[in-house]
């Protein structure tokens, strides 16, 4: 699975109500065709940035002005390539701020920066099959 978490600048409550439109008639997780799962991830009840590097923290803080305490994460399948999905539903959840930051870079990415095609460090959002031939070679997968 690949992932990508997204920190709002609405309120959690706000997200929530968003997705139950959105994604009727299911909760814990959210999916999108079965292929994306979605859910909220917390610091407090859940495993937010539990494994997250520091500093990569540090770039989230300065990019949203504060710490976040919770976040959308959304679990992408392996069987699709799913960056159609990905893009469609972080435009959504981005629809009046903040930012993503997907398996592949620690760059929060604003919805200007994902809808423009900006590149980062050799990436654009979600960008797993340039990360893949960026790393080739190195061991990483």
């Amino acid at each position: 699975m690949r992932s990508v978490f997204v920190f709002t600048t609405g309120e959690r409550g706000e997200t929530v109500a968003s997705l139950d439109r959105h994604l009727p008639q299911q909760r814990d997780p959210w999916t999108l065709d079965g292929n994306l799962y979605i859910e909220i991830d917390d610091e407090q009840t859940g495993y937010l940035f539990s494994d997250w590097d520091p500093d990569d923290v540090v770039i989230l803080e300065a990019a949203l002005g504060h710490h976040p305490t919770w976040a959308v994460q959304i679990d992408i399948s392996g069987r699709i390539d799913g960056t159609a999905e990905v893009r469609q539903l972080v435009a959504l959840l981005l629809e009046h701020g903040g930012v993503a930051i997907d398996d592949y870079s620690a760059h929060p990415w604003t919805l200007q920066e994902i809808d423009s095609g900006v590149v980062n460090a050799g990436l654009r959002f979600f960008d797993f099959r340039a990360y893949h031939e960026l790393n080739r070679g190195q061991g990483s997968s």
